[in-house]
C-alpha cells in the first residue's frame, strides 16, 4: 500500500519519471546534484543542489526529472518539520553524517534547515493553496472566478498533480484530520467539522483511506490520551 523510505542515496537517469505513490512516514530527500520537478501533497515545487523536499507522514508524491542525472540523499526525520520546502548551507556536512550514521543526519537536516520560498507559477500551483487551507472550497466557484471551464481545471489540474482538484481536496481535509486526531486534544466530533467533513463517520472513512488505519487507533497513539 504505502511506498518504504530507506535511508541513503538514489539516482535518477535524465527524464525519468515516478507515478503518484506515498509514504507511511515522514521523510526528507535532499538534493546533490541534478533536478526535478515534484507535485504532491502539499504542492508544486522545482529544486536543485541543496534543496530539500519534506515528506510528512502519508503524503503523496509524483516526481518529473529534468535533463540531468539527478542524485537524491533521502533521510528518516525524527520529528515533523512544518514546511514543505528548505534548504541547507552545508550539504557535504549532511552526507559524511549519513555515511556514518543516517539517524544523526535527519536530526541535522530538521535542525539547519531553512525554509525557502516557492511562488506559484500559474492557476495550478494557486488553485493547490487554496484547497489545503480552505477544506470547503467550491471548485466550481474557483473555476467561474479565474474564467476556466470546468474540464480545463480537472484535465490541468489532474495532469500536473496526478489526481483530480476533488480529490486533493478530499486527501487535504483526511490530512488535516490525521493531524490533529494524532497531535492535539481536539474531540474527535470537533475535528470532522473542523476538517470540513460532513460528519465524523466521514471523517473516520476519509482517515483510514489515507493511513490505513481509523482514527480511534491514532487517537490511541496521541500523548494527550484524549477521549473520543
Amino acid at each position: 500500500m504505502f511506498a518504504q523510505v530507506t535511508n541513503g542515496r538514489e539516482t535518477w537517469r535524465p527524464r525519468a519519471t515516478v507515478p503518484r505513490h506515498r509514504h507511511d512516514r515522514a521523510y526528507a530527500a535532499l538534493v546533490l546534484c541534478g533536478g526535478y520537478e515534484e507535485c504532491g501533497s502539499r504542492g508544486r515545487f522545482r529544486v536543485g543542489p541543496g534543496d530539500v523536499l519534506l515528506h510528512g507522514a502519508f503524503d503523496a508524491h509524483l516526481d518529473r526529472f529534468d535533463n540531468r542525472e539527478t542524485m537524491i540523499l533521502d533521510l528518516k526525520l525524527p520529528r515533523r518539520v512544518p514546511f514543505a520546502l528548505g534548504s541547507i548551507a552545508d550539504v557535504d556536512a549532511a552526507v559524511r553524517l549519513a555515511e556514518k550514521d543516517a539517524k544523526a543526519a535527519g536530526a541535522y537536516v530538521c535542525d539547519r534547515i531553512v525554509e525557502k520560498n516557492a511562488p506559484p507559477r500559474d492557476w495550478r500551483d494557486a488553485l493547490a493553496d487554496v484547497l489545503l487551507s480552505e477544506p470547503n472550497a467550491r471548485l466550481d466557484a474557483w473555476a467561474q472566478e479565474h474564467r476556466l471551464s470546468a474540464e480545463t481545471l480537472s484535465r490541468g489540474f489532474g495532469h500536473t498533480f496526478g489526481v483530480t482538484p476533488a480529490t486533493f481536496r478530499a486527501e487535504a481535509r483526511a490530512h488535516r484530520a490525521y493531524a490533529l486526531i494524532a497531535g492535539t486534544a481536539m474531540p474527535l466530533c470537533a475535528i470532522a467539522a473542523d476538517a470540513g467533513f460532513a460528519d465524523q463517520p466521514h471523517m473516520t472513512r476519509a482517515v483510514k483511506a489515507l493511513t490505513g488505519q481509523a482514527p480511534q487507533f491514532w487517537r490511541r497513539s496521541n500523548p494527550f490520551k484524549t477521549a473520543a
